[in-house]
């Protein structure tokens, strides 16, 4: 028996998609008794809510096709309730990410067990969230339209891509988000900028030995491979790479992993 209160944080589900009034009406009612039947389930709840109240059930979503939309992310979480999705977004551009709010914790676990399976042509990672990361993510949207900062004066974490500008270069870039049909004439392609040999370019396979959507790229100095950081988020067929300055030893280590 899972606890039915108010969440720790004092908001649940419901008040969330009251909030943000971006509810998905598909699907059962907020608290079911159980999830819906077409949605695989490979393990059992490996916890219960008894006298203490559960965390807030949202998960995080990355790798999202540019052109998708909430019905595709309930079709993707089919049989999962959905109270919100919330699409992030940076300068009024897409970026692939999105939070989603679940109709009560269980089900994130299951959802979880969608981790890197396919929307479309893309493959879509889920993260454990919070709901601060949440709120985060839809208060810097509305600061963001307001053309401000929701907090001035208090100092912040830095973001992905500040990480990335701060990171120190080696010659060697990560890419992240590639076709699992690319080969090494596609990313010689996409850095046609740069002159690259295939020696250059590691594709990395997983444990199955099938391409894992990353690849490293042996750059001829550490300006070549900061200059090519222009390519980041840039689209190779149908899919945006993620670029990310690396290191001889990350990269030797995920190529061994592969093997």
């Amino acid at each position: 028996m899972f606890y039915r209160g108010k969440y720790t944080d004092g908001a649940d589900g419901r008040e969330m998609g009251a909030k943000r009034q971006r509810i998905i009406d598909q699907g059962p009612s907020f608290y079911s008794n159980s999830p819906g039947s077409s949605f695989m389930y490979t393990a059992p709840p490996p916890y219960s809510y008894v006298s203490q109240p559960p965390p807030f059930p949202v998960v995080r979503l990355r790798g999202l096709p540019f052109d998708c939309t909430e019905a595709d992310v309930a079709e993707f979480f089919h049989g999962l309730d959905i109270v919100d999705v919330h699409f992030v977004h940076k300068n009024n551009k897409f970026t692939g990410e999105a939070f989603c709010v679940l109709g009560y914790p269980l089900q994130v676990d299951f959802a979880l067990q969608k981790n890197r399976q396919n929307m479309g042509r893309r493959y879509v990672e889920v993260f454990r969230s919070k709901r601060q990361e949440y709120y985060k993510a839809i208060a810097n949207e509305v600061a963001d339209a307001r053309g401000g900062s929701p907090r001035r004066n208090v100092p912040r974490a830095k973001s992905s891509d500040e990480t990335k500008d701060s990171a120190e270069h080696t010659g060697i870039l990560r890419l992240r988000g590639l076709p699992f049909s690319a080969g090494k004439d596609d990313i010689m392609e996409f850095f046609k900028d740069f002159v690259l040999s295939e020696d250059a370019i590691h594709i990395v396979l997983n444990s199955e030995g099938r391409p894992s959507g990353e690849a490293f790229v042996e750059f001829a100095n550490a300006e070549d491979s900061k200059a090519a950081m222009v390519k980041d988020r840039m689209t190779l067929g149908s899919r945006y790479i993620e670029l990310f300055p690396s290191s001889p030893e990350e990269m030797d280590d995920a190529i061994s992993r592969g093997r």
